[in-house]
């Protein structure tokens, strides 16, 4: 589930991710960051890099809306909180920026980087839980002592837990999904999802957590570097092949290349092996958001391979 760090993470060797950053703006005012949480683009991905000179920064490499990903920035959260300023959290959703997770070299999602003075360090894969990643942590700042970045951002006052508005409970068969999830339930999960759906097939939520969990379950123990060289050399409607390879793709964030990959299934198959394809390629529209424009060119591409 989780890869654990080297027991000594160094900066010797790293890759330089300034090239990815545009020219750097003239010196900022000293001021403290607004927050301890940050969404990163290409545009602001310039800022990461300057802020890792001052403070060690986590970067968490996410698919928005899947469950690993949804569990471990909730886990992140909290340790960054904890904290207090020690580090920051840097959020990359890696479907909407692939020139970002191809820079840190992401196999995965989830997955949990760290940039010291602008330089990557690689800490794990999966979703581990607090009591697991808070070692890490520990080893990571004493690498950004080793290396000058010893400053702090100013967290500002924790608001009273009797000031925070309440979040409205989940609807219970999600919260069961999602606890299932968590405890690394995963049949659990399916069946809560297949529940709530056979009360209300309109509940899109439920649909996407189930594609989700499925697609876990089905890249399960596969090894990334022979699937995909499988698929490589074979044919295209070899779907024992090709299947697997744009599962991974897809839980990898890597959606064109995931549906690319099975609308080429469907235009060279017929009968059961062509609507096989097309069943998994809807499947895995769920996995994103209806608007995304991976999703929407698929779903155009795919109505002329049918039609």
């Amino acid at each position: 589930m989780s890869q654990q760090p080297p027991p000594s993470i160094n900066l010797h060797g790293a890759v330089d991710l300034s090239a990815l950053a545009a020219p750097p703006p003239p010196p900022p005012n000293a001021a403290t960051p607004e927050g301890l949480v940050t969404d990163v683009t290409e545009e602001n991905f310039n800022d990461v890099v300057q802020q890792s000179n001052q403070v060690p920064v986590l970067v968490l490499l996410w698919q928005v809306g899947e469950g690993q990903s949804i569990q471990l920035n909730s886990t992140l959260e909290t340790l960054v909180t904890e904290q207090r300023g020690k580090f920051v959290l840097a959020r990359i959703d890696v479907a909407a920026n692939p020139r970002l997770a191809q820079a840190f070299q992401v196999q995965a999602v989830p997955a949990a980087m760290a940039v010291i003075k602008g330089q990557p360090v690689p800490l794990f894969q999966g979703a581990p839980a607090a009591e697991q990643i808070r070692p890490v942590l520990d080893q990571l700042l004493q690498l950004a002592k080793e290396n000058g970045v010893t400053g702090e951002v100013d967290a500002g006052e924790q608001p009273e837990e009797s000031e925070e508005p309440a979040e409205p409970p989940l609807p219970p068969h999600l919260q069961a999904a999602y606890d299932a999830i968590e405890a690394d339930d995963l049949d659990g999960a399916v069946a809560a999802f297949e529940q709530a759906i056979k009360e209300n097939p309109a509940d899109a939520e439920a649909a996407a957590g189930l594609a989700q969990v499925q697609l876990l379950k089905r890249i399960a123990g596969l090894d990334p570097a022979q699937v995909l060289q499988r698929a490589t050399e074979a044919k295209a409607g070899d779907l024992d092949a090709q299947l697997p390879a744009a599962d991974l793709e897809v839980a990898g964030g890597r959606l064109a290349e995931g549906y690319a990959r099975l609308l080429q299934a469907v235009r060279v198959t017929a009968g059961d092996d062509r609507e096989r394809a097309r069943v998994r390629l809807l499947e895995l529209f769920r996995i994103a958001p209806d608007d995304d424009p991976a999703v929407v060119k698929a779903r155009r591409d795919l109505a002329i391979a049918l039609y």
